[in-house]
């Protein structure tokens, strides 16, 4: 079993939740783990990606080449955009359809959406909206890593435990709604 997975988005969406999640989950589950996060992490509203490596055997870099992400899994459309080359040929585009305009000539959101619709593996999510209709509107990337885990060989119970884990200081109710959360999005995958 080998996954490579590149989590692209924008300072402050909640890449490192997401890897933390998917990770915690990995390990607990006997896997090897290598995560390495480039561009922009301190800068609110920069270009973000994480590059996660998972396998049942050892994993000597950290950095995904290009062409051979099984997976891009983007918070912001715009962003999987800009990691397609690291895509691998039969690899999954999985993006929230909600963009983070944070430029001044961000492209039309329809032709941002038509470029990923291009990928023949592909999955578009409404997920700020999903979040708000399980009552967490700030848990958009606990929809995303819930509709990633669809396609992830980690037990799905493995992910919730890292959801206890990594917001346990948080309270019992904050868990619960990112648990949602993470469930939403992964019904979603289902269904779609």
């Amino acid at each position: 079993m080998k996954i490579d997975i590149i989590l692209a988005g924008v300072g402050g969406q909640g890449i490192l939740s997401i890897a933390t999640v998917i990770g915690y989950a990995a390990v607990e589950s006997g896997l090897f783990l290598k995560q390495a996060e480039v561009h922009g992490m301190s800068q609110r509203g920069g270009d973000v990606q994480s590059h996660l490596r998972i396998a049942d055997r050892d994993i000597y870099s950290d950095l995904i080449p290009a062409g051979n992400a099984d997976m891009i899994l983007s918070v912001e459309p715009m962003e999987s955009l800009r990691y397609l080359p690291y895509l691998a040929k039969n690899g999954w585009l999985i993006s929230n359809t909600t963009p983070f305009v944070n430029i001044p000539d961000y492209p039309p959101e329809e032709q941002v959406l038509a470029e990923i619709r291009k990928q023949t593996h592909h999955l578009l999510l409404p997920a700020d909206e999903i979040a708000r209709e399980v009552g967490n509107p700030r848990g958009m990337n606990m929809v995303m890593a819930g509709a990633a885990s669809r396609f992830i060989d980690i037990p799905f119970e493995k992910m919730e435990e890292g959801i206890r884990f990594i917001f346990r200081g948080k309270g019992e109710a904050i868990v619960a709604s990112n648990i949602a959360a993470l469930q939403a999005g992964r019904k979603y995958a289902i269904e779609n």
